[in-house]
């Protein structure tokens, strides 16, 4: 309790003419006054797991000493000791909106504006997308990311980032995530839900991004989702950034890309046409959705949705059967 009242005191202190307590909480360390820097822009895509510490430095470096921010739905301030010792910040501030009432409350955007760089942790998008998206939350967000300030997320912090997102609005409290198996099966399964437009972020436009890619299996899931995408009618030119555990891929302004982390990298994806069989109850056909593998230290072009000289291959989808032309029919 008296935890929580001296982050409420924090708030007031920092935010006049609050005058009541909300159901959010705040916590900060560093100075109590917000540092005015100008940031430079930049995207932190993490695929969850273990933390990478040269994602949250070159974050830290893009907020250029001012104050960093982490977005949760729930948790706790954990993340405030570790990103205050990877770089030389002004404060670093944990802020929980655990409900679309604690998302109306005006201190919640305006502690959201005064951040030079903001960081949404992992957790459950569902709770993201239901208690954030048609709020000053959500409006908050979206002018930080159009005034040019850095961005990033893990997890479900990365789900929601892109353009079109994963909802997991029907996924059950105790199970982790939509299975590919299911997700072939009947690409209209009742625990398919896409959403879009929560967060706009250019370099993200018709993109969808996903975590724990090869770690737990979510190729097929991901392929159903471009398709989709495609099907529905919201884009005919999707493309994927699937990222596995304990990788990262970080955004420079002009779209360059470089993948940092120990895990197995980042999948780019890119289908060249329409499914031929995209319908509920029936088992996924789409042929030609080509792949770029880009482990650690390879580097992407966004624009150009172009790499390096990794490996490339493509993939399809035969009567809901994954098939490959790389090497043994391997998909990771």
């Amino acid at each position: 309790m008296l935890r929580n009242y001296l982050c409420y005191l924090i708030v007031v202190f920092f935010f006049p003419g609050i005058g009541h307590a909300a159901s959010y909480q705040y916590f900060r360390i560093g100075e109590k006054s917000d540092a005015q820097p100008t940031p430079s822009a930049g995207i932190a895509l993490l695929g969850g797991g273990s933390d990478i510490d040269d994602a949250f430095r070159w974050l830290c470096e893009k907020a250029k000493g001012g104050d960093f921010l982490i977005l949760r739905a729930r948790g706790d301030d954990d993340y405030n000791a570790y990103v205050n010792d990877l770089g030389k910040l002004n404060s670093v501030a944990t802020l929980i909106i655990p409900d679309r009432e604690s998302a109306q409350e005006p201190a919640v955007a305006e502690i959201i504006h005064h951040a030079e760089a903001v960081f949404i942790a992992g957790g459950d998008q569902a709770r993201y997308v239901h208690f954030w998206q048609g709020t000053p939350v959500e409006d908050a967000l979206n002018a930080h990311i159009a005034a040019g300030k850095p961005i990033g997320g893990t997890s479900a912090g990365l789900a929601i980032l892109g353009e079109f997102s994963y909802g997991a609005l029907n996924d059950p409290p105790d199970d982790s995530s939509l299975g590919s198996a299911d997700a072939l099966r009947d690409p209209f399964f009742t625990r398919i839900t896409l959403v879009r437009d929560f967060l706009r972020v250019p370099l993200l436009r018709d993109t969808i991004t996903d975590s724990h890619f090869a770690k737990r299996d979510r190729l097929g899931r991901s392929l159903v989702f471009l398709a989709r995408i495609m099907q529905d009618g919201w884009s005919q030119h999707p493309r994927e950034i699937a990222i596995d555990e304990k990788s990262a891929v970080l955004v420079e302004p002009d779209g360059k890309a470089r993948v940092v982390g120990s895990g197995q990298g980042a999948y780019f994806l890119r289908p060249t046409k329409a499914p031929s069989v995209c319908q509920k109850g029936v088992p996924l056909t789409f042929q030609s959705i080509s792949v770029y593998k880009a482990p650690a230290g390879t580097h992407f072009d966004l624009l150009s949705w172009a790499g390096d000289g990794r490996v490339s291959y493509a993939l399809s989808v035969e009567d809901g059967a994954i098939q490959s032309t790389q090497p043994g029919n391997a998909w990771y």
